[in-house]
Parts: C-alpha cells; structure tokens; sequence
C-alpha cells in the first residue's frame, strides 16, 4: 500500500484511494463501521477468557499463549465465513468457542464489527455502491477470504470492478462475466539456485548479491527484495548484519521491540518480575531506565557503586538488609535515597501479581507503550515471553531500501530483483497443521481454514517468479544450526541446477569492511591487529619462550613494583608455580569473568569460605564464655549451630547460593564439618586461648575482639625481600604464653603421602608459624598443623625453621627468575584450578602447556626445583 500510495503521487492521480477490501466493506456499510483489528480482539478476549467459563476450555484460559489460540480460532472461522453459534450444539469445544465469541462481540466496540456482519450490513446498501465509490481496482490479490467473495460480486454487479491479476492465477471462484480479469504474461527473470552452508551464511550470500546490484548500477534498493515464509528464522541474522553493511535494509513485518533501548527496558523489568529480584537484573534495569522520568531517575548517577559487588541480593530481604546499613556518606551525592531505593524494591518484589501497576509506575512513553502491547498479547504472568515475540516498525521508508519481507507481502508488491532464502524441505512450503482449539475431527481443516498455509507458500512462490521483471535466485541451506543435513524444497524441482557456494569462499562483491578484509588476507595481514594476531598465533606454535608467552624485559618496573608489595600465602603459591599467572593478577590486574547463573553447587573453594565463616563465628562465640578449651561436645555443637543460621543468612546476602534443597544440605556439611574441626582431639594446650581469623602483617581484623599482637606490625621473610600478610584459620596460645598452636582448616580430601611443601602447594603451616614466632617473640615454641576435619586427621609440620629456610630459598630463585624476564608459564598453568586459562590457547594443558614446558624450565632454571618439594 505505500508503494501503490507513492506511485499514484508520483503520477498526480489526486482522488485515487488506496485500502483494503475490509476497508472498503466497512465503508460501504456505513455507520462509522470498522472492521476488528488484531489489538482490539486481544485486549477484549484476553478480558474476555478472564471472565467467562468456557466450558471444557476453561482450565486453559489462563494459560500463556491462550490468548494467541484464541483470537487466531475466532478469526479463521469469522474468515471461513462459519456460524459459531448455529453450530454450538455439534460439540463440545464448539460450544465453548461459541461461549467466546458472544463475550467478545459484547466487548467490541458498537461500531466493529465481524466480517460476516460487516458483510451483511453492506449487502443492506448496495444502493449506495456507485455513490460511495468510482471505478474499482483489486490490485496484488491472489485470494480473498470466504466471507468477503458474496459482496465482491454484488459489488461487480452494480458498478465497474477490475481485478488486476497480471502474471498472478486468478481463483477459481472468481466469476470472469462479473469482475473484470486483466491478465499480463509472466515475466521471465533469470533463475539461480544456490546452497549456502547455514542460515546465517545464506544471509550473507544475501548481503553480497545486494551490495553488489546497488554499487554496480544494475539496480536500486527499491528495486531489491529479500523474503522467505518464515523471517524469524532469519531475523535476528540480518539484524546483526544490518549494521555492518551499513545500507538500509527495511523489515517490513517489524523488528523485535528488543532491537530498540525501550523495548530493552520493558524486558528488563519483565526479567527481574517473572524471575524475581537479583542485583545482576537490578543494574541491567537501572542502566536502562536511568534517563526515562521515574523512580529511577530520582536516584544519583552510578548509584549502583553502592551495591557490594559479590552479593546476589537475590531476594527482598537481602535487599532490605542492604537499604537499612545505607547511610548519607554511602550514597554518591551525599544525600540518603534509601526510601526511594526501598519504594522500588518493593514495587519490584510484588513479582508478577503486579505487572500492570508496576509498569505503569517504572516506565514512560515508548517503553509503556510496548509493555502494555505485551499485556494484551498475553497473560501477566508470562510477559517476558510475550515481549520476546512483539515487533515494531524498524523506522526506514519501504519506497527507497532493500526490502526483508514474508514471501506473501512479496508476492503482492514484487520488485524487480529477488532473493528467497530458507528453500529447504519442510520449510517452504510449510506443513499444514491442525487449529490449536478446534481440531480436524470438529470442524474439517479444510472448511476451517480453506486458504492452508502450505498451499499459500506454494502459490506465493509461483506468484513471485511470474512477477519478478529481472533475477530470481532460490538460496537454501545445506545444515541447521545444530549441524544436521536438510533437504531440498520440492519446489527447487525443475530449476537449474544450484550452485555451491562454499562458507569460505572469496565474494565477487563483499557486503562490509569486514567482509572486505576476509575476503583479502594479504591487505588483512597488513593491519596491526591481524599482525599481532597472526605474531602471537607463530610463537604459541613455537617450542621456544617467546614475549607472547610471558618473556619480559628483565628488571621491568612493573615487575619489581609487584614484588615489592606485601604478598599472602595464595600469591606466593602462584608465584612458585604460575609465574605468567602471578603477573597477570597481580602486574595486570586480570581476573575470570564472573558466571552470572547461581551456583547448582558450592565449588571447593566457595565451600571452604563457608566453613571458615562458621568456625570462626563459633569459635568467637564459645571463647567468649568459658572457652572453647573447657566447652563440652553439647556446648560446641550449640556454638556451631548458631554460627551456621548467622553464616546462612549472611552469604544468602551477599552471595550466591546454589538451589534451597542443595543449600540446605550445603549448610548441614559445613555445620557438621566445623563441629569436628573444633572437636578433633589435637593435644591442647594447658590454659590455652583460642583465636580465629587471626590478623597479621597490616590486614585489617575481621572482629572487635582483642587480638595476641599489633595486627599493622610489618611480617618480613628474612633473607627474601618479601613481606606478608594474610589471617590464621585458628590459632591457640597457652595461658603461661610459652606454647602456640597454628591450625590451617582444610575442607577438600587428605593427601596421599605426607606432605611437607608438596611442590609449593602448602604454604600457609610454614609462614603462618613464622609470622606467629615473630610477632610473639623468639621463645614461644611453635606447632603448625593442617587440620582435615572431613577425614578427622591432623597433619603437623615437623620442623617449622628448616621448612622456612628451604621456602626462603625458592622464594628468592622464584623473585630472580622474575627479575630477570622469567614470567612465564609453571606447573599449575592451564590447569584444572587455573582461572586465567581464558588468556591461553585453547586446551593449553593438552597442548600448548606440554609444548612449551621443556623451554620454560630451561628458562626458569633453579626456580622449578620447588615443583619437586615434598
């Protein structure tokens, strides 16, 4: 219609009206009728199936996609032309569909009306046919819907109708004496059939062939079309596409409201309502919505930096714990928004139950608009869903782009050159399907439905090649996106043999820059990124130490700067093993990306977290008594049980949590894991004291209670150069102050063999013993053990000052093996606890880490010898 419209301006035909047959039929009947618009009938049968018992239907209306089934059922049958009500008494599910239909016609507006009274109405006032209209042309038709065909000829009758076929089939109903047929021969354009790989790759075969008519001169955007029977499959492809190509390519059925900032936003908001409250859907709505008028705007800029970043906030308790410890100075303006932050939480946490008002209230304009489109569609409770299948007008004028349409719209406005993707068997032409609500044994399909969807593709496709002017090319796809082969189309049948166009191939014609550049590797090879790519690709095949795997220039800045800094016992483990590992952490500041989806479980070391939380609040909570050292069994397992409910309802706080039932187990592991840790028969102490989360070397206490030393003191390693900080698990001190006690808690399984330093692994026994001896003095005479409360084994290290002595001596090969340039990969590189394997190649361990390992020892010399360690 907006082609026809700008080619009767271009052609001054003033008074020459462009509408649609129901268009017409409502005109003719007079009255300010209009015909029921798709909208309307949702918004009254979505009010409708919420008020009216249908019958055997009515433990399905409130079902997502009802609404859909609903309103696609009335308006077959209003099309086939069949009297629900007459026919009410032949079935069940007939009745029950007539039951919705007299609700809906009672909501629609007096003046809409159904086809068939729109149709009677008009036949009523026939008389008025020559006034109301001149000389009709039916143009781009190749069916008209059963109801409408009795006022086509009545119409015929009285005043002059055209039907402009052209090249297309006239319908066999269609009386030839009545209407006038004005039939032109076929076109003939050329015909090629390709196969391209995927979907995603017959859309940039598509791209090209466009590109390509556009800067040659052979034709112009308008003249370009591209269709299949199914866009979605191709949608989100030409969308991403679309950009890169930088032409206008005009989606005439509409875009995904998601393609636009405030169709965004209304998903957004859908997400956290249908799945509920995290932090993660919080900042991706605030972030969307922060420029709209509303409540979000009222909150300071970047006032999300006030979140901690760890917690899930996954539940409105978690988020009211949050607003109660905010104060003004949290707040990055200086003034408290906590009511305002506690007014949108609550509206949010209403969940789904509250959609309408909650939209109402958070979103503006176009994004309003949107979501309450999404309410119409469907049910409330299904929203997101509905907001995934919405479309919208994509802006660009029809008339001056490249077109991406259905193959009906293209059969009923053709261009002169043409693209059809999706050629494959089973997709063009589409299997007929039974209505979702009356089935074939209740009304016949064929009298349901008598334009079936197959027969359509089948006639679209004949239409578009009699009425292309110059090229037809038929692209299918030889595999799915899973990798499974697909057939061809019946309807390639007889057409030329296809050609095969390979994903790599060089185009005649590139579609983008970046096309461009693949499709030229000697000009690709020339850019800086191609060269450093291509560069570290050779030297990752290399069997030498390169830069690209962690050669640096020796005494580099950065080097020394990190070295220099106070380490833990976690940082010189890496060190020892990782050194490219330890530069990148600690010289780069890299991290692994964090997972977005809560745990199934606790990994090993999120596990070990929570029982360190639970011994250590247990532990405060007994020494503050009696002590743990005069506690009986009952008095722990009461100290651990409370420790474990605080523990809980902190991490659910700030962490993630796996699933209830898996938590819950979770949290009964680790209450039962810290009840052996602090009843596990070590020798105690006489008159001991007993610490946890034991500060030293300037890290800042994690409690108010009074701790052994000056936590700021510096911790050196003598002879190293290396300072240290970090936490004692548990640490026990006699009551005369001569004797102490390290204990490391580790939660995995008891190693196999005794193990001393086991190859650099087991760091903490050694130098929490010395950071103990040094800050309470040369005399106390130290026990370092590792604590297995799992297996209830206690692991002690034999000779704290030989074990120091050997680690100060790896520790001073590894810092001049870094020193010198040596940041290269160790034993724990690309290994199953490496979390910056991301930055290696791909399987590094099986490959890379085995091809290089010969060289990095070479080059690491007497700092391998601690991997050796027992």
């Amino acid at each position: 219609m907006r082609e026809l419209r700008l080619a009767a301006a271009r052609e001054h035909r003033h008074g020459l009206q462009i509408m649609t047959f129901e268009q017409l039929a409502a005109r003719l009947a007079g009255g300010m009728t209009r015909p029921v618009d798709d909208e309307t009938l949702r918004s009254v049968a979505q009010q409708a199936l919420h008020e009216t018992d249908i019958g055997e239907l009515d433990r399905l209306k409130l079902l997502p996609g009802m609404v859909g089934a609903a309103v696609d059922t009335l308006q077959k049958a209003w099309r086939a032309g069949i009297d629900l009500q007459a026919r009410a008494s032949e079935h069940s599910r007939l009745a029950s569909i007539a039951q919705l239909e007299r609700a809906v016609l009672a909501a629609l507006p007096p003046a809409m009306m159904r086809p068939t009274d729109i149709v009677t109405a008009a036949l009523r006032r026939l008389d008025h046919a020559e006034a109301l209209f001149g000389p009709i042309e039916i143009v781009g038709i190749t069916e008209l819907s059963p109801c409408w065909r009795p006022l086509l000829h009545a119409i015929a009758a009285r005043i002059s109708v055209r039907w402009s076929a052209g090249p297309r089939s006239v319908p066999a109903w269609l009386d030839g004496e009545v209407v006038v047929i004005d039939r032109t021969k076929p076109y003939s354009p050329n015909i090629d059939a390709v196969s391209a790989a995927t979907a995603i790759h017959e859309v940039i075969e598509s791209l090209r062939w466009a590109r390509n008519l556009i800067a040659s001169g052979a034709a112009e955007p308008s003249d370009i079309a591209i269709a299949s029977v199914n866009p979605a499959d191709y949608d989100d492809h030409l969308l991403a596409l679309r950009a890169d190509a930088n032409f206008d390519i005009h989606f005439t059925h509409g875009v995904k409201v998601t393609a636009c900032r405030e169709g965004q936003a209304a998903a957004a908001l859908a997400d956290i309502l249908v799945r509920g409250l995290s932090q993660t859907r919080m900042r991706r709505l605030a972030g969307l919505l922060a420029a709209y008028p509303g409540p979000f705007q009222a909150l300071p800029q970047a006032w999300t930096r006030i979140l901690p970043a760890d917690a899930p906030l996954a539940s409105p308790r978690a988020w009211s714990r949050l607003i109660d410890r905010l104060g003004a100075e949290d707040w990055p303006d200086g003034t408290d928004h906590s009511p305002a932050l506690r007014d949108i939480v609550s509206m949010l946490a209403e969940g789904s139950v509250a959609v309408p008002t909650t939209g109402a209230a958070l979103l503006t304009g176009r994004a309003l608009a949107i979501w309450r489109k999404a309410l119409l569609a469907g049910p409330a409770a299904s929203v997101d869903m509905t907001l995934e299948a919405l479309k919208l007008d994509d802006g660009l004028d029809a008339c001056v782009s490249v077109a991406w349409m259905p193959a009906s719209a293209l059969a009923a406005s053709p261009r002169r050159f043409v693209r059809l993707l999706g050629l494959n068997s089973s997709r063009w032409p589409r299997g007929i399907s039974e209505d979702r609500l009356l089935s074939d044994h209740i009304i016949p399909t064929a009298e349901l439905d008598p334009l079936p969807v197959g027969a359509a593709d089948r006639r679209d496709f004949e239409t578009i090649l009699a009425t292309t002017e110059r090229q037809v090319v038929l692209s299918r796809a030889r595999r799915d996106g899973d990798g499974r082969l697909l057939g061809r189309s019946t309807l390639l049948q007889g057409h030329a043999d296809e050609v095969y166009l390979p994903r790599n191939r060089i185009p005649e014609h590139a579609f983008s820059e970046t096309d461009r550049l693949l499709a030229r590797p000697k000009e690709f090879q020339t850019l800086p990124q191609a060269s450093a790519a291509a560069g570290c690709w050779r030297d990752w095949m290399r069997q030498d130490i390169t830069p690209h795997d962690g050669l640096i220039r020796p005494d580099h800045p950065v080097i020394r700067a990190i070295l220099d800094r106070t380490q833990s016992a976690s940082s010189l483990r890496q060190l020892l093993r990782n050194p490219i590992g330890f530069v990148w952490r600690y010289g780069l500041r890299w991290t692994a990306p964090e997972s977005g989806e809560d745990p199934l479980v606790l990994d090993a070391l999120a596990m070990g977290d929570l029982v360190h939380l639970t011994l250590d609040l247990a532990l405060r909570a007994l020494e503050a008594k009696t002590g743990l050292s005069v506690s009986k069994p009952e008095e722990v397992f009461a100290a651990v049980d409370g420790a474990a409910a605080h523990v809980a309802e902190l991490w659910e706080t700030e962490r993630a949590v796996p699933p209830r039932m898996i938590w819950r187990r979770t949290l009964d592991e680790a209450a039962d894991l810290s009840k052996r840790a602090l009843t596990f028969g070590v020798e105690a102490l006489p008159g001991a004291r007993a610490f946890s989360e034991v500060p030293f070397g300037g890290s800042e206490p994690k409690s108010d209670v009074a701790l052994p030393w000056d936590a700021a003191k510096t911790v050196g390693i003598p002879g190293t150069g290396f300072k240290i900080a970090g936490y004692i698990d548990r640490l026990d001190i006699s009551g005369d102050g001569r004797q102490a006690m390290v204990l490391d808690y580790k939660t995995g399984r008891v190693p196999k063999d005794s193990i001393i330093l086991d190859g650099g692994k087991e760091l903490q026994r050694c130098l929490y013993a010395f950071a103990v001896k040094a800050l309470l003095g040369g005399d106390v005479e130290i026990r370092a053990s590792l604590l297995y409360p799992r297996a209830e084994i206690d692991l002690r290290l034999a000779d704290a000052e030989a074990t120091l002595t050997q680690v100060s001596a790896y520790l001073n090969a590894s810092r001049e093996s870094l020193l010198s340039g040596a940041g290269v990969l160790g034993a724990d590189t690309g290994g199953a606890y490496d979390d910056l394997s991301f930055a290696l190649p791909a399987n590094a361990a099986a490959t890379y880490c085995k091809r290089k390992n010969a060289a990095a020892v070479e080059r690491l010399g007497a700092a391998t010898l601690v991997w050796e360690a027992p």
